[in-house]
């Protein structure tokens, strides 16, 4: 079994090609992370694939998804939009509109990490595409009118013209099919029909989320936790906090919380291996649903709720 896991590890890295040349495709005269941690994930730019114009069935047409996949869920108004986990792991970057409004939403199975962006920085919509790069063991995109690179975790430009500018972080859930399905039975969901050719029932990732191991090492990880277990994290003026699975198994949800003074509702779900969040008043806010060792790195100096024994 050992040999067999070390194996596909192997073979993923083959596959991806990490490597600690970062590409030359792009402009790194202004930037403010050091720039040996910004690594080459293997693949070129575009060599994953954002999509740019995205297809949608209705969740009875979804019949490509089983009822405990993935899907990272958005809302705006009266409508209500699925991305599969197993779309995203081939494409990463979903550039769309709901409600009228542009939306980015960004996936790294490296990191587990689900988050959603407004595309519309200081007035002007960007749409993203992969870089190929990857910064903190995190995808890397770019946009496409400056050229920028922008982290996902962090959630602003690392490189480029734009370095420094941040993205607007809008709320997004992270959960099963057969949950989001049951509170949105009205969803649309994003088409197997991207324009381009892949097996999307084959996960590029299988067994990594369950082993301790990164495919990109980090300097001085957060052992804490197992690497790969799921948090909740959450910032609020500039204060984060990180909430372990394994810790909101042990109380009662939902549970209220206090962040920078703001009082939070923390919405656990057990059995959809999901949370999400909302203030006091029911509003929902903005989290990220990530693997420990990736909110961990991005964050060292966060708080971690533990259930006191």
């Amino acid at each position: 079994m050992l040999l067999a896991i070390i194996a596909i590890g192997l073979l993923l890295q083959g596959a991806l090609g990490f490597s600690e040349s970062p590409s030359r495709e792009f402009d790194f005269s202004k930037h403010n992370v050091p720039l040996e941690h910004i690594l080459s994930g293997g693949p070129s730019k575009d060599g994953i694939p954002a999509i740019l114009n995205p297809a949608f069935v209705s969740a009875s047409d979804a019949g490509f998804l089983d009822v405990q996949d993935r899907v990272l869920g958005v809302v705006e108004g009266d409508e209500a939009k699925a991305y599969p986990i197993k779309i995203l792991n081939w494409h990463e970057i979903v550039n769309d509109r709901l409600g009228g409004k542009p939306v980015l939403v960004t996936y790294c199975p490296l990191c587990g990490s689900g988050i959603g962006f407004d595309p519309v920085v200081n007035g002007r919509l960007l749409t993203f595409g992969v870089s190929g790069l990857l910064y903190q063991s995190d995808m890397v995109m770019y946009d496409h009118q400056t050229e920028s690179l922008w982290s996902q975790i962090s959630m602003e430009a690392i490189a480029g013209s734009m370095t420094g500018t941040k993205l607007h972080h809008l709320f997004l859930e992270h959960t099963t099919w057969s949950e989001w399905q049951q509170r949105y039975p009205g969803t649309l969901v994003l088409s197997t029909k991207t324009g381009h050719h892949r097996d999307y029932d084959r996960d590029p990732y299988l067994g990594y989320a369950q082993r301790a191991d990164l495919m990109v090492p980090l300097k001085q990880p957060d052992s804490r936790f197992h690497s790969k277990e799921w948090v909740l994290g959450l910032e609020v003026e500039g204060s984060f906090k990180a909430y372990p699975f394994s810790e909101l198994e042990k109380v009662d949800s939902p549970l209220l919380d206090h962040i920078h003074g703001q009082p939070v509702r923390i919405h656990y779900q057990a059995r959809a291996h999901s949370v999400s969040v909302t203030d006091q008043e029911g509003t929902p806010l903005p989290s990220v649903m990530a693997f420990w060792f990736a909110w961990s790195i991005f964050h060292p100096e966060m708080d971690v709720f533990i259930v006191e024994e």
